[in-house]
């Protein structure tokens, strides 16, 4: 487990920066767990400028996935806070977004229930009084190999 204070946006945008470059390869599945408002969406941009993304980014909260390719590699990025269903998903075809070639970021995981596949990692995004609390766990060797490199190129605050 790691533990990052965020002081603002910039620091949110730097720390999904930084964990993009802590990821070597896919397949990855990261969620993004916080309530609304603690900068899931803005981890997520951070996260996809930190692999050289230049274009917008938008929230997937009415499309539900919005894919990148960057670089050659391909990015996933959910928001699943507004389904009603996790059968849902079926019609989208998510099942198609968790191949070994993708990197997913999933917000608001709880929602797509059993059809989405563990996690490597979790990052929990919560509000504090002066900013934003970071804290990543892993749940795959995976996602321990890349918190090592993430702790050894920026230790924890």
């Amino acid at each position: 487990m790691l533990n990052y204070f965020l002081a603002d946006e910039q620091a949110t945008l730097q720390a999904g920066a930084l964990l993009a470059q802590a990821i070597l390869q896919p397949p990855v599945i990261v969620f993004l767990i916080g309530s609304l408002g603690a900068g899931k969406t803005t981890f997520a941009r951070g996260f996809l400028q930190g692999l050289g993304y230049t274009g917008k980014v938008k929230s997937p909260t009415y499309t539900l996935v919005e894919p990148y390719q960057v670089h050659e590699k391909s990015i996933c990025h959910c928001d699943l806070y507004r389904l009603h269903d996790p059968q849902e998903l079926l019609s989208i075809g998510i099942q198609d977004y968790f191949s070994p070639q993708t990197i997913c970021l999933i917000e608001w995981p709880e929602h797509g229930g059993k059809l989405l596949p563990s996690p490597d990692m979790i990052s929990y995004l919560d509000i504090e009084r002066s900013g934003r609390g970071l804290r990543y766990v892993a749940y795959s060797l995976r996602g321990e190999e890349i918190l090592g490199r993430l702790e050894a190129h920026h230790p924890p605050s």
